[in-house]
């Protein structure tokens, strides 16, 4: 290992995830290209089999698409639990603490645990690293999956719901034996590292498809369902993708979540605002009956769900809603989960530049009297567009636009304008939504 890459002592979570991240960082000396050729599941395949990491018996449900794989993810750990079953769950990202993206039956992993795993991991890690390329990097992504798999033996974890954190071929969570394989829609996202095309960013994702296993799909375009076909053929495994007239109906809203109706289950609640969770709730359910799901554990876990920062209420005065929205589709499902809303409206819109900004500003618009556009430093690989850019596309939309250099910032500029008695909307990257639950004091170490 180069002297410039030597471990640090590992006694704190900043320490922690230096050293996590210390190959990664070779990806930033050269341009990125597609996932095909600038990633690689071998070292930590390699470091998994040096820490004997893949021999305990456990089920494992791997959860790729392009939105609603946390919600996924959440909702289904929280149905097997009540099934008695103990479950873990890697997602990503985490909202304020790098903890959460680990987690038994809804508690974060605690930090002093955390470390010390890492640390009794670290001569694996460095004996993989020390044998690396220069030009190759053990993935944070494979690490984290390390830490969680020990972490799962220690509690008995007997199923574990991973969430993949792009594309799926080429991603190291998906590396697991996984019998179950669930999809959320699939769209056109991270081009420049997946393909151009939906069909390619459809191949990516299928790749969490292994042999024999069962497969479940939410609806999916034609180019991304016949890809999806294709690798079950493949790997001779039974893939079911949902009709759209199969899924959870709205029924009826509640202060904290809305009634849904499914056919064989009758109306069943769910805590959460999200109209688009129906969906996500739907795959979820689906996922568990796979495990033996009854509709007394249905009903107790789904009730029992949270997952914050989606379409969730921080306040009442004025009343403010935050959404993880960077998409046109997600922001209309955002505004649409909500119903009426107290005028006057402003809406914060933090959307990194990678994504349809512009489009998600048009939507974010058509409800509100004025936009507020933000962003945040938090996390320097993700960039937001140039203030002017932002700022001339809400402009085509909105007559009343403003700018704000944080999230504090936005938001005292938003409650000028709404007083106590109109409504706040934030859409924006998960980052901002970390930030809100911190300036809320909103407790995320358990859902």
């Amino acid at each position: 290992m180069p002297a410039t890459e030597t471990a640090p002592m590992i006694d704190s979570m900043e320490s922690a995830i230096r050293y996590i991240f210390q190959t990664r960082r070779r990806l930033d000396k050269a341009p990125r290209g597609l996932d095909e050729y600038t990633r690689d599941t071998a070292p930590t395949r390699r470091l998994l089999e040096r820490a004997d990491l893949l021999t305990e018996q456990r089920d494992y449900i791997v959860v790729t698409g392009s939105r609603g794989k946390g919600s996924v993810s959440a909702i289904a750990a929280k149905l097997l639990s009540a099934m008695g079953r103990r479950a873990g769950t890697i997602t990503s990202p985490h909202l304020v603490h790098w903890n959460e993206r680990i987690r038994v039956d809804g508690r974060m992993i605690p930090s002093q645990d955390f470390l010390r795993i890492l640390r009794a991991l670290q001569p694996h890690i460095d004996a993989e690293i020390a044998g690396l390329e220069d030009s190759q990097y053990l993935s944070p992504q494979g690490i984290f999956l390390a830490i969680a798999l020990r972490y799962f033996d220690e509690q008995r974890a007997d199923v574990a719901v991973l969430e993949v954190g792009r594309g799926g071929r080429f991603d190291d969570i998906a590396i697991v034996p996984n019998q179950l394989a669930l999809f959320t829609p699939i769209l056109l996202e991270h081009t420049a590292l997946l393909g151009e095309s939906l069909a390619r960013i459809a191949w990516h994702k299928a790749g969490i498809i292994k042999a024999g296993c069962t497969a479940i799909s939410l609806p999916q375009a034609d180019k991304a369902a016949a890809e999806l076909y294709k690798a079950a053929a493949q790997h001779n495994a039974h893939l079911v993708i949902l009709p759209e007239d199969e899924l959870a109906e709205f029924a009826s809203r509640r202060a904290n979540g809305q009634v849904m109706r499914l056919p064989e289950y009758g109306e069943l609640y769910l805590p959460m605002l999200g109209r688009y969770q129906l969906a996500n709730a739907t795959l979820a359910i689906r996922a568990a009956e796979h495990f033996g799901l009854d509709e007394i554990a249905l009903r107790k876990g789904l009730s029992a769900v949270q997952w914050q920062g989606r379409a969730q209420q921080l306040d009442e005065a004025p009343r403010i809603y935050i959404d993880g929205a960077i998409t046109p589709t997600s922001a209309r499902s955002f505004v649409e989960s909500l119903g009426s809303l107290s005028a006057p409206v402003v809406s914060i819109v933090g959307v990194p530049r990678d994504r349809d900004y512009s489009n998600v500003y048009n939507v974010m618009a058509a409800v509100s009297d004025a936009l507020i556009i933000t962003e945040t430093d938090i996390n320097p690989s993700t960039r937001f567009p140039a203030r002017q850019d932002a700022l001339q596309a809400a402009r085509r939309v909105c007559d009343d636009v403003g700018y704000a250099a944080n999230l504090p910032a936005a938001f005292a500029l938003a409650h000028s304008i709404t007083g106590e008695s109109g409504t706040i909307l934030l859409a924006g990257s998960l980052m901002l939504i970390g930030e809100c639950m911190l300036l809320w004091d909103v407790d995320t170490t358990v859902i």
